[in-house]
């Protein structure tokens, strides 16, 4: 049996990545800093999974656990968006720097999947984007996503360039999951039924969760090494449409109220990606349409409140 191991493992997209694994039967290891028991996903895939808690700054510990597991697979999902900017570069930069590290100490050469952001193309100077689009990343998280790219370890590394994904399970902090709670709280009369906005005009590729865990997995297995690849759904909506499809799905009558305080305008305004690349290679391509993700993320949230 192929053995897999995810940093970042109860994460948003590492439990989907678990379950998606499992039902190709791998055999699936991993790490993350926290564990949550009353979280239903993670029981689901914790009962299948090798897991063990641990920090990727945690050079010791992590050479440990790598040396043990000894995978075929690594996915590497661990990092952070959005901290204190010497946190986010120990974690994404460092952190990287640890696992490879890790690797190469262990004496295996696992087929490697390094998840990076489509911010690492900075403002598009053409859409969609292909993978040829110069590189020109917008904010830290992106900056240290490219520069982890660059560690030169001699491996079997595959990169990715992940456009905006939602689903189930998704934490608040992001624009879907944010309504969705909002309204969920509204329909169980937890929160006024008024729903404050910023910005509607920013337009994002959403795709659905479950895609691109299949993605992951389809790279791992057929990607090139040393090359990136798109993952993404090849449309945009913006934040307004978002927010007609929770409407027409909310079973409560909701105001929406602009709110000046959020209305930053966007520095990239528009990112569409362009997927032709992994469709070629591995015969992948979105199949979940953003009305049934919205709604799986919406009942998420409907039996979280």
């Amino acid at each position: 049996m192929k053995k897999a191991f995810i940093t970042g493992i109860y994460g948003f997209a590492g439990q989907h990545l678990a379950k998606e694994l499992i039902k190709n039967n791998y055999e699936v290891s991993g790490i993350d800093v926290f564990y949550d028991t009353d979280i239903e996903e993670l029981k689901i895939t914790s009962k299948k999974t090798g897991y063990s808690l641990c920090d990727i700054r945690d050079k010791a510990k992590l050479n440990d656990i790598i040396s043990t597991r000894r995978p075929d697979y690594v996915f590497h999902l661990a990092g952070l968006i959005k901290a204190e900017p010497n946190l986010i570069r120990e974690i994404n930069f460092e952190g990287t720097k640890n696992l490879l590290d890790s690797i190469v100490e262990s004496k295996i050469n696992p087929r490697i999947l390094l998840i990076g952001t489509a911010y690492e193309y900075g403002i598009p100077k053409e859409l969609p984007i292909k993978e040829t689009h110069p590189l020109n990343p917008t904010g830290a998280y992106a900056v240290l996503k490219l520069e982890a790219e660059k560690l030169n370890h001699n491996l079997d590394i595959v990169y990715t360039r992940s456009f905006n994904h939602t689903g189930p399970g998704q934490i608040t902090g992001t624009v879907c999951s944010d309504i969705a709670k909002q309204i969920a709280e509204i329909e169980s009369e937890k929160k006024e039924p008024i729903i404050s906005i910023g910005n509607m005009d920013a337009q994002r590729d959403f795709t659905d969760v479950g895609d691109v865990v299949k993605a992951y997995r389809l790279l791992a297995e057929k990607g090139k090494t040393k090359e990136a690849y798109n993952v993404c759904s090849g449309k945009a909506y913006s934040v307004k449409e978002i927010l007609g499809i929770f409407l027409k799905l909310s079973k409560k009558d909701i105001k929406i109220e602009r709110d000046e305080a959020r209305m930053r305008k966007s520095d990239i305004p528009i990112l569409i990606g362009d997927y032709s690349k992994i469709k070629n290679l591995c015969g992948w391509q979105p199949k979940i349409e953003i009305e049934k993700t919205l709604e799986d993320l919406l009942n998420y949230w409907r039996e979280a409140i």
